[in-house]
């Protein structure tokens, strides 16, 4: 049988989730595998003296421990370390993948300034002293003329100490305006607030729990920490634990389930709601844990009776009953949310509905249960004094309008800033600076987006890669990749304990970048007084080890600090949240009859460094081919609008409008297309740029009524043949 290469690694990763990382398919991906591919730029390691370097890899929220095998002073693989309390040996194909990106063309090699029109791509390469008196010149001048509230800055995450270096800069100049890039935790963070009345994030004990309800949460597609989501899924075939997927698509997730159950996109909030009206109208909801349950009860009961819900969401109303009484009486049910990777916030309404299924089976903060995590709090700087001119700046209201009037709950709103900036917000912005982030691709809306990124006079990127932002920006700052630098990383995504991993530097820069907390130490001392006051430190290093204090031995020894000793921030849920409208599609379905979902793939990076050569390689061909994208079509929906499979086709939405193949898929809903998030790149390489569509070019933001987070899980949609 003639196996080609696309065939050999779709075998290897397709069974990856399903082998839980046995050694086998990991073994055949060797240095002579990974290397042989001979890309142009594809270093040949010499021979020499084979050592290990262990780290932690910070390409996703996963945080997983890492060994990088050199040979004489290069990298030549990366693996999973072992007994890594996340991955244990385990490795993902963005993980595997990261020496192309450390080695590869993307790479912005040294700082740069603009010199021709923005996104002509001319730049003049400076040097790091020239480069810092720019910034500082130029944010001294706006700072000066008591316009500070007209800088922000966008980060990929707010913890760890790059992203509070950055967030203390702001409030030491004077702009209210540091933003995070959307995701899940946005709706998880108000949702304990919500319901718990603290601030803190969610944790779930996957490998204890004997019920898993998924209210469509990619579990093998990229969800929370991958690799220890595909070695849990294993466990759980192991232990023959119950499994439902809950979403419109038979994604990789749900074929891998117990049980499917296709559902009508965006009633996910109604269906969980169903299953706790039943349980409590059934006596089967554990009410130890639970408070404001009377004064809640007969609203439930009245409007999310089985039948109203089998309506709303196309479940048929004996799948419903099932699936109450089965995670009912459970022993450790879990009931998860966050849709695909959790790359969109969602909705408060849906969050707090999952999360109450958990405190109405009396799971929380138990064994194989929903936890309320305290986020970790090793970080205790000094508040930076602000002086004269930035206590004013700070009294200004924010571009996004987070914080206040009926947005008071949101912490970041970066979904609104493309409205902000384009003359819905209270005044111009004058400079961004965007660090970890790529929101000229990946906010919705690109093409809003981007118009408004044009309007700014001054952007700064602080990216190693040549991404769409990059483009678009006037200075060029790039930072050390994550193999050249010491960074703690903070690791949330879905872990029920505090886990803290420590990046190490495993190869020297390859090119002229500055690590990010130095370049922010930098700025802030060419500009004196009191923002330089508030950056004590000689360098990012020194700033590292006294932050982690007592951490700092133990993880320069074992890589990781695990706080397994948790105090929850709270063990009874108030009631709350829940009766806000649903979120709806944007647009007219008379003019747009079909329903456009983006899907989640653990083959595609959604990861600023963007899709690594290997990773694109293993793209299956029914999503991408050539240079052209698919979108999934069930036959049925297919045949009615006269295309076939591989048939090119317009596929437009209220934003916007693209050509597409199709993809026939008896796996997802008549009525409902699907299209792959994190393609159309219009940057980086040739391996990447214009392959496929970026699904975010036709899907806007649309706002949650309870905290203005886009909580956008599709938009109306007409496909025609081209």
């Amino acid at each position: 049988m003639k196996v080609d290469r696309r065939s050999f690694l779709s075998f290897v990763i397709g069974g990856a989730a399903g082998t839980a990382l046995s050694p086998l398919p990991w073994k055949l991906m060797d240095d002579s595998s990974i290397w042989s591919q001979m890309w142009p730029w594809t270093p040949v390691p010499p021979d020499g003296e084979v050592v290990y370097e262990d780290s932690t890899c910070s390409l996703c929220p996963g945080g997983c421990g890492i060994s990088v095998r050199k040979v004489d002073n290069r990298a030549v693989k990366i693996e999973g370390k072992q007994g890594h309390p996340v991955n244990d040996g385990g490795i993902c194909i963005l993980g595997l993948s990261g020496l192309q990106l450390l080695y590869g063309p993307t790479r912005i090699k040294s700082p740069m300034k603009r010199i021709g029109e923005r996104g002509e791509g001319k730049w003049q390469k400076i040097s790091w002293d020239e480069a810092t008196a720019i910034l500082s010149e130029k944010l001294t001048d706006i700072r000066n003329k008591g316009e500070a509230h007209t800088v922000a800055a966008i980060t990929g995450a707010d913890s760890g100490t790059v992203p509070a270096l950055i967030e203390r800069f702001m409030t030491a100049y004077g702009s209210p305006n540091f933003m995070r890039m959307p995701s899940h935790r946005d709706a998880d963070e108000l949702a304990v607030k919500t319901l718990f009345g603290a601030n803190g994030r969610i944790g779930f004990d996957l490998e204890n729990a004997d019920f898993v309800l998924s209210f469509g949460s990619g579990i093998v597609d990229g969800w929370g920490s991958p690799v220890r989501m595909f070695r849990v899924s294993s466990q759980w075939k192991e232990k023959k634990t119950t499994v439902v997927q809950v979403e419109p698509r038979l994604s990789n997730s749900a074929a891998k389930a117990t049980q499917w159950v296709p559902i009508n996109p965006g009633t996910e909030a109604d269906l969980a709601l169903g299953i706790a009206a039943y349980m409590i109208d059934h006596n089967l909801a554990a009410n130890a844990a639970v408070s404001g349950l009377s004064s809640w009860k007969a609203d439930l009961l009245a409007s999310y009776d089985i039948e109203t819900v089998s309506q709303t969401t196309g479940v048929a109303a004996d799948v419903i009953v099932a699936l109450a009484k089965g995670f009912a009486t459970a022993n450790r049910p879990l009931a998860l949310c966050g849709r695909g990777k959790g790359l969109v916030a969602g909705s408060l309404r849906e969050t707090v509905a999952v999360y109450a299924l958990n405190a109405l089976a009396g799971n929380i903060n138990q064994d194989g249960g929903m936890w309320a995590v305290p986020e970790a709090d090793y970080i205790q700087w000094p508040d930076a004094a602000p002086d004269q001119l930035a206590s004013a700046g700070l009294d200004q209201p924010r571009i996004d309008g987070a914080g206040a009037g009926r947005y008071a709950n949101a912490r970041y709103l970066p979904n609104r800033l493309a409205e902000g900036i384009n003359g819905g917000g209270p005044y111009p912005l004058q400079v961004l600076l965007v660090a970890g982030a790529n929101p000229c691709h990946d906010l919705p809306d690109t093409q809003s987006v981007q118009a408004a990124f044009a309007r700014i006079p001054f952007i700064v990127s602080f990216s190693s890669f040549s991404d769409e932002t990059a483009a678009m920006a006037d200075l060029l700052l790039p930072d050390h990749v994550y193999l050249e630098r010491y960074e703690d990383v903070s690791v949330g995504a879905g872990l029920a304990r505090q886990v803290i991993g420590l990046s190490k530097p495993v190869v020297s820069p390859q090119f002229n970048t500055r690590h990010l907390g130095e370049t922010m130490i930098a700025t802030a001392k060419a500009m004196g007084g009191s923002i330089a006051d508030a950056f004590p430190w000689d360098d990012y290093e020194t700033c590292l080890e006294e932050t982690l204090a007592e951490k700092w031995d133990a993880l320069m020894e074992e890589g990781v600090w695990v706080e397994s000793d948790i105090d929850p921030v709270a063990s009874r849920v108030q009631l709350a949240g829940m009766d806000a409208p649903a979120v709806q599609a944007e647009g007219d379905v008379n003019s747009f009859p079909l329903l456009l979902v983006p899907y989640d793939s653990i083959r595609i990076s959604s990861g600023t460094a963007g899709e690594p050569p290997f990773m694109i390689k293993t793209v299956a061909d029914t999503v991408i081919k050539g240079k052209d994208g698919f979108v999934e079509v069930n036959p049925q929906t297919a045949s009615a609008a006269g295309l076939d499979e591989g048939a090119l086709a317009t596929l437009t939405t209220p934003r916007g409008e693209v050509q597409v193949r199709i993809h026939l898929f008896e796996g997802i809903r008549p009525g409902v297309v699907a299209m792959a998030r994190g393609l159309g790149h219009t940057a980086y390489d040739g391996y990447m740029a214009g392959k496929g569509v970026n699904v975010n070019e036709l899907i806007g933001p649309v706002e949650d009524p309870s905290s203005g987070h886009d909580a956008a899980w599709g938009i109306r949609a007409k496909l025609a043949k081209a």
